[in-house]
């Protein structure tokens, strides 16, 4: 009887799955077998305290800080084979101090695992190409004037009289991600690598609104008869933009149930660039001041910004289909001088939930 309850024991224990047999949807090297859908989501708060860049100074805000900026985040894919899937990464921030909201990241693509079909040891090569979703919404911003006055602008021509103030976080330009990743498990510990670019095509998918503050300037600076004649907003023509991304990620598995992580990301966000202000056809031809207006924003934007991301998450593993994660993003950042996103502290703190099906 002993001896028959100890082969029971056995083949109860063969027989039932083991959690750590349960993909860790936190892997880095994590991609779904054919049918499996997933999902990860989540939400943060972000802190930030703005740096003294020439957009800041433009706008008076050199040592500001935001809090709480809530970021939203979703990636979502599913198995189309064992080696071949689409996916989807989107994202979605609401800074309540400087009334800025809007999708920060739109991706949908397909990625092939390469290794699948090669002899590679145990390494993973995956070979990925996503759109950039950042045409779905038209670009948003307001003209307004700097914290300059009208003596200051006279006196020193380089000043600015007007500056952007954004309304959302769209480029308003689509484009294409290519990239790739390698990475492999040893035993506990699993780390990978990706590198990836990104091109952006121009348009004038964009709306700047002229606000009557801004008008006010222009009025002051002897630019009255522009004013008058001025729609209310105008567009403008953006060129395309090559960017790309690098980074290194890892986690350890220490038990079937807890696991931690950590990475480092190299982001390099492009210079925009203005080829055309449409405003002009909108205008009387021969108005004084048009041709001034627009040149004042066509060329480089000067707002070009490079990032460097330390992340971290702990996730626990609450069934085979369920997974909870916290994580903290630190980033240091090197802006150009009109870029309105440099900072001198960034840090993000959140929570997701993962799902398999």
């Amino acid at each position: 009887m002993r001896k028959t309850l100890k082969l029971a024991a056995a083949a109860t224990l063969f027989a039932t799955p083991a959690l750590a047999a349960v993909p860790n949807l936190e892997n880095p090297l994590y991609a779904p077998t054919a049918g499996e859908v997933y999902g990860k989501l989540g939400v943060g708060v972000m802190y930030k305290k703005a740096n003294d860049n020439q957009a800041m100074q433009d706008k008076g805000l050199v040592g500001e800080t935001e809090f709480p900026i809530w970021r939203g985040n979703a990636n979502i894919g599913v198995g189309i084979t064992d080696f071949l899937s689409v996916r989807g990464k989107f994202a979605y921030t609401h800074d309540g101090d400087i009334d800025r909201a809007g999708m920060n990241d739109g991706r949908l693509g397909l990625n092939f695992r390469a290794s699948e079909f090669l002899p590679t040891d145990g390494w993973v090569w995956d070979i990925y190409a996503d759109a950039h979703l950042g045409g779905i919404s038209e670009m948003k911003a307001q003209a307004i004037p700097t914290v300059y006055t009208p003596a200051q602008l006279v006196a020193n021509p380089k000043l600015s009289p007007l500056t952007f103030s954004y309304d959302n976080y769209s480029n308003g330009r689509w484009g294409a991600w290519a990239g790739t990743q390698v990475g492999k498990t040893f035993d506990k510990v699993t780390v990978a690598a990706f590198a990836e670019v990104l091109r952006t095509f121009g348009n004038d998918n964009n709306t700047i609104e002229i606000t009557p503050a801004a008008k006010a300037r222009l009025t002051s600076l002897g630019q009255g008869a522009l004013v008058a004649v001025m729609p209310n907003s105008f567009s403008v023509d953006t060129a395309s933009t090559w960017e790309y991304s690098a980074g290194l990620n890892s986690l350890y598995q220490m038990d079937d149930t807890w696991s931690f992580g950590g990475g480092f990301t190299y982001k390099h966000r492009a210079e925009n660039a203005i080829d055309a202000v449409n405003i002009v056809a909108t205008i009387p031809a021969g108005q004084a001041g048009v041709d001034a207006f627009a040149k004042a924003f066509v060329g480089p934007m000067k707002d070009g910004i490079d990032e460097y991301i330390l992340s971290v998450v702990v996730a626990n593993q609450l069934t085979d289909n369920v997974q909870v994660a916290l994580y903290g993003e630190y980033t240091f950042d090197d802006a150009m001088a009109k870029s309105s996103n440099g900072t001198d502290i960034k840090a993000e703190l959140g929570a997701r939930v993962n799902v398999r099906f």
